[in-house]
């Protein structure tokens, strides 16, 4: 049974989200504020953590960030829960970590398809090497079983969300894939074409391979249409990278 913890202050908006996800088969675990909830995070170790922005003691942007740079929480699959709704603050959110956004008020049903997508997705990232997937291009290979690429023979550590989105755009190299497509494939559903988060880990992973994340050579935005992974057959421009 998948543990989740739900940390959030507002009692009646913790309870309904704890009693139906205990009604859909998880097991829950409630925090009050972010002192507690990061605690609860490294003493249980749960599945899925819920987490709201605007917790008492400590914000929620901040828990997030402690839980991602602790080797124990780093990679707990994070939602924020909050009533922030707009763009600077979903960016904000997916900088300190988060991998989905939900803002209230919500609708029960979605908040358990993104419950259920977000674990599906976390749980499949080590089963990924497939024979009929492809897993390595000219100088970048994929390593799922560590979330790793190895990029003109350096080792990049990637968040599930990166590999994912890397995986995605690998599969359909030298084509531009729409950002409906990434969303239901990396995602595992489709948030109403919530463009800024892809945008910002497109951003992140430009940031982990491009040698200039401000003007890239390999992750192309096709302006209209989506993004592009376009990276040479063979290695040929390494040292440029490892400059």
């Amino acid at each position: 049974m998948p543990r989740i913890l739900v940390v959030d202050d507002d009692i009646a908006i913790s309870e309904l989200v704890a009693v139906n996800l205990e009604m859909a088969g998880y097991e829950v675990i409630q925090g009050e504020d972010g002192i507690k909830g990061q605690a609860l995070a490294l003493q249980m170790q749960p599945d899925l953590i819920m987490l709201d922005l605007m917790l008492p003691k400590v914000d929620g942007f901040t828990v997030c960030q402690r839980l991602r740079r602790d080797d124990r929480t780093a990679d707990i699959p994070v939602i924020m829960l909050t009533a922030l709704g707009q763009t600077k603050d979903k960016v904000e959110g997916f900088n300190s970590g988060a991998d989905d956004y939900l803002t209230k008020p919500f609708e029960v049903e979605e908040m358990l398809a993104r419950v259920r997508a977000l674990l599906r997705r976390t749980d499949r990232i080590p089963q990924a090497a497939k024979h009929s997937e492809i897993l390595n291009h000219g100088p970048l290979t994929l390593v799922p079983e560590r979330f790793e690429a190895i990029w003109f023979s350096n080792t990049v550590k990637l968040t599930h969300l990166e590999f994912d989105l890397l995986h995605c755009l690998l599969q359909r190299h030298g084509q531009t894939v729409s950002p409906s497509e990434i969303l239901k494939e990396v995602w595992g559903y489709d948030p109403n074409d919530d463009i800024e988060t892809i945008r910002v880990h497109v951003r992140h992973l430009r940031t982990k391979l491009e040698p200039d994340p401000r003007h890239p050579q390999f992750i192309k935005t096709v302006y209209g249409a989506g993004y592009c992974l376009e990276i040479p057959a063979v290695a040929g421009i390494g040292e440029e990278l490892s400059a």
